[in-house]
């Protein structure tokens, strides 16, 4: 979308302040050619579960022999993965189950690479609470194929609830919440934002 691209000087000018690196690319079949330039030949690399980096072309390059696969994600040189919102202000937000991905990018490797489709840049946190359970959990439960409320109603029980209200079930997907306001190693995060929907 022509509309996206101011969207994304916006956001990027605000994450520089925070002490990240912004980027943007029109399409997603750009994203590869600028992973291939922050990522160094020989890196052992780790990604998190993304479908951003399916659809970007991303997860098939990190299969190349370009790259190492790392065995645990805080032991990689560089961590792959996406977010569930940005705001406006430069703010990231991730839900997470299993928490590999949040703890991957709050401490451990070195370098974090995020592609992040445009629709995924929200106002403010209130915005990115009410994407994730409007859309992006109910989305990611039902492609994981869980057993919670959200994918049978297509939205959170916990709608109009906090940040961290949701569902008592086993499955629930939604565990640990993030919200990254700062990178005190300035340049470590690396967010690609893609002018195109990506990803819930």
């Amino acid at each position: 979308m022509p509309f996206y691209e101011p969207q994304a000087r916006t956001v990027i000018a605000a994450l520089e302040r925070r002490q990240m690196r912004g980027y943007y690319v029109p399409h997603k079949e750009d994203v590869v050619a600028l992973v291939r330039e922050l990522i160094p030949e020989g890196a052992a690399v780790a990604a998190g579960g993304s479908v951003s980096l399916q659809q970007a072309g991303v997860t098939d390059e990190l299969r190349s022999e370009r790259y190492r696969k790392a065995e645990r994600e805080n032991s990689a040189d560089v961590f792959l993965s996406s977010v569930n919102a940005v705001t406006a202000d430069g703010e990231l937000y991730n839900v997470d189950g299993n928490s590999n991905r949040v703890a991957a990018l709050c401490n451990g490797p070195g370098k974090v690479v995020l592609v992040v489709g445009c629709n995924k840049i929200v106002g403010d946190l209130n915005a990115a609470v009410m994407r994730v359970k409007k859309m992006a959990a109910p989305f990611n439960a039902a492609r994981l194929k869980r057993d919670t409320p959200c994918t049978k109603t297509g939205f959170c029980v916990a709608l109009h609830g906090g940040m961290a209200d949701g569902c008592d079930s086993a499955q629930r997907i939604c565990c640990n919440y993030v919200v990254t306001g700062w990178q005190r190693t300035k340049e470590r995060v690396h967010v690609i934002l893609v002018g195109e929907e990506l990803g819930y």
